[in-house]
C-alpha cells in the first residue's frame, strides 16, 4: 500500500524582501514524513492556484500549520484592529472552506497554532486578538530572544478532560507543552469541544463534536522535536494512522471522540 499524502497548509513569504514563495517549516514536513509516516506536500495558499475539492482528491489528510499572519477577524464577524496583527486573506480563503469540507467528509485534519485557530473559526468560534491583555491570563507568546531550543521550551501544563480523546491519546490528564501564540478562542462554536486548557484557562486542545474523522487540534507547536517528544509523537502517529485509513478506503474512520 502506498504512503498517505498529507497536504501541509503553509504561508506566503518574501525571500530577500522581494521574491515571493509558498513555504512551510521543515519541522512540519519532518513530523509528517518521519512520525506520521506520510508523504508531505506543501499546499500553495492561493485560491487562484488551488481548488479545495481538487486538494481533497489529491491528499489523504491535511496539517494546518502555524504562521505569523492571523485569521482575519471578518471571518468571525469582528472588525480588524491594530491588536489583530497582520493577515493572509489568501490562506483564509483556502484553509477555512477546506476545513469545513474535511470535517463533513471525515477527511483527517490536524490544526497547529494558527491552524488550531483556523479550525476554531471555521467551526464558528471567535478569537481574542491578544489573550495576555485579558484579566488573569498569562503571556503565551514566543520569547523574543534566545535560541530555538529556548523559544520552543516546554512552558506550561495543559489539563485534559477525563476520558476525552486527548486523555485517551496520551493516557494522562496533564501534559507539558510549549507556548508560542498571542491569540486565543473567545466564544466557542457549537460543535467545538475544548478538551484541554492551560493553567490560566486558555483553550489549548479542541476537537469537532460528531465529526466522522480525525479533527484534533492544538494551540501549541507539537512539530518541534516531534520524533522524541512524548506528547508530540503520539499526536502525529494518531494523525498518520487516520490518514492511512483514509488512503486505504477504510470506513468508518476513527473518530475524534
Amino acid at each position: 500500500m502506498r504512503k498517505p499524502v498529507v497536504g501541509i497548509i503553509g504561508n506566503q513569504y518574501l525571500i530577500n524582501d522581494e521574491y515571493p514563495v509558498h513555504a512551510v517549516g521543515t519541522m512540519n514536513s519532518a513530523a509528517v514524513a518521519h512520525v506520521s509516516g506520510a508523504v508531505p506536500m506543501i499546499v500553495p495558499t492561493d485560491p487562484d492556484m488551488v481548488d479545495v475539492d481538487d486538494l481533497m482528491e489529491v491528499c489523504d489528510g491535511f496539517v494546518f500549520t502555524g504562521g505569523r499572519p492571523n485569521v482575519h477577524p471578518e471571518e468571525y464577524g469582528h472588525a480588524p484592529t491594530e491588536a489583530h496583527g497582520t493577515f493572509d486573506r489568501d490562506r483564509d480563503r483556502v484553509a477555512l472552506p477546506l476545513i469545513r469540507k474535511c470535517v463533513e467528509r471525515g477527511q483527517p485534519i490536524l490544526g497547529i497554532c494558527r491552524g488550531f485557530q483556523e479550525v476554531a473559526v471555521a467551526m464558528g468560534c471567535t478569537l481574542h486578538p491578544e489573550i495576555r491583555d485579558l484579566p488573569g491570563r498569562d503571556n503565551h507568546r514566543m520569547p523574543p530572544d534566545g535560541t530555538m531550543e529556548e523559544k520552543f521550551e516546554l512552558r506550561h501544563i495543559v489539563t485534559l478532560s477525563e476520558k476525552g480523546p486527548f486523555h485517551r491519546l496520551w493516557g494522562k490528564t496533564e501534559v507539558l507543552t510549549n507556548s508560542l501564540h498571542g491569540q486565543g478562542i473567545e466564544d466557542v462554536g457549537p460543535r467545538v469541544v475544548i478538551d484541554g486548557r492551560a493553567p490560566d484557562g486558555t483553550p489549548e486542545a479542541i476537537y469537532v463534536k460528531d465529526a466522522p474523522g480525525f479533527t484534533l487540534s492544538v494551540q501549541w507547536h507539537p512539530e518541534w522535536q516531534a520524533g522524541i517528544d512524548p506528547v508530540s509523537r503520539p499526536l502525529f502517529e494518531a494523525f498518520g494512522l487516520a490518514a492511512r485509513d483514509w488512503a486505504s478506503g477504510e470506513r468508518p474512520f476513527r473518530k475524534s471522540a
